[in-house]
């Protein structure tokens, strides 16, 4: 069992404390940028508190939303979006297919023709940024873009693989692996361009997240000079975010869950851990490390208490509050420098609430 015996430094320990006043995540922030999926809704159905959050944000800071969905228009997520009670429009979205045609634009001419690989969504921005698009490879197209529907099948994913035979520009709005959906975890548009992959033995360039192209669309279309970015997904959301050099938020709320917050690489490290969408207006705990004389590493935030020494990270107080204890561990974790596979981590880290 973890021992419950108290730290307290002595003259021979180092304490480090987070010098800032605790203060919530929102505050200062002038463009506020949230995922879709996991996030705000989850299937057809919104996410507790989702809705008063992003309303409350919306009175000091610009709300725009940033999608790796490919399968629909920026007016259609507006529309789903305004049914759950958000004030949205089309401008405020930005999808990975406006990425995608944007990378378009620099690697084919105007008016070229392209072969897509998606739904609706898709081909009206390829088509209104001035391209012809076709579903055939016989057609000739110039490049092909690969996104996200749920229609897509065998015959599609094989004209793509024709057409890319002839070494021509290939762009894919997105990777993700999965999405999370009404009835659980799905298969995303990564397993798709996967069966591309296997075919033509080469990979496309990327427009979503984690790549910069829709993060650069995002910043151009709604400025700001201190942005913050709400994702659900490590490897997609947060490290994109932090490619950008924008702050992130990960909320508990969709795909990632306090086993991948601990085990997350250097580059997918949030700047903050939410339980939801509630804690951006949410004061966010100071961080208080100590250094024992012994070498043990000793964080405490809240009224949580995670200490390591070597390769074994054990809680010392739970507190009353398991998202500070998480916070803790994770801190005590990356702070280390070591891989997660390396480590024994209690239980109590990541078994929840």
């Amino acid at each position: 069992m973890p021992s419950t015996t108290t730290t307290r430094p002595t003259s021979t320990d180092q304490l480090q404390t987070d010098q800032r006043e605790p203060r919530a995540p929102l505050e200062g922030v002038d463009v506020l940028l949230a995922d879709l999926d996991g996030v705000v809704y989850r299937g057809r159905n919104a996410i507790p508190h989702a809705v008063e959050a992003l309303t409350a944000a919306a009175d000091g800071a610009r709300v725009g939303y940033i999608t790796n969905n490919a399968s629909r228009r920026p007016e259609d997520v507006a529309a789903h979006l305004s049914g759950y009670g958000l004030t949205v429009g089309a401008d405020d979205v930005v999808t990975s297919s406006q990425a995608g045609v944007r990378l378009l634009a620099d690697l084919v001419p105007h008016g070229a023709t392209v072969l897509v690989v998606g739904g609706v969504g898709l081909t009206t921005i390829v088509e209104d940024a001035g391209f012809r698009v076709t579903d055939s490879a016989d057609a000739g197209p110039a490049a092909v873009i690969q996104g996200f529907s749920p229609e897509i099948g065998w015959k599609q994913l094989a004209e793509a693989s024709f057409a890319l035979a002839s070494d021509i520009p290939w762009v894919a709005t997105n990777m993700d692996w999965s999405i999370p959906v009404e009835r659980g975890i799905a298969p995303g548009n990564g397993t798709l361009v996967a069966a591309v992959h296997n075919a033509v033995g080469r990979m496309p360039v990327v427009a979503g997240k984690p790549e910069r192209a829709i993060f650069d669309t995002a910043v151009e279309r709604f400025g700001g000079d201190r942005r913050l970015f709400i994702g659900d997904r490590l490897d997609t959301d947060i490290k994109g975010a932090n490619a950008a050099g924008i702050d992130s938020a990960l909320v508990l709320t969709g795909i990632d869950q306090p086993k991948q917050v601990l085990a997350a690489d250097e580059r997918s490290r949030p700047t903050y851990v939410l339980r939801d969408l509630r804690g951006l207006s949410e004061p966010y705990p100071a961080v208080e490390r100590t250094t024992l004389a012994d070498g043990t590493r000793v964080v405490r935030i809240g009224g949580a208490v995670v200490r390591m020494r070597q390769h074994i990270v054990r809680v010392e107080e739970a507190g009353g509050d398991f998202l500070n204890l998480l916070r803790a561990g994770a801190v005590a974790i990356w702070d280390s420098g070591l891989a997660i596979y390396g480590l024994d981590v209690d239980p109590q880290l990541y078994a929840g609430e």
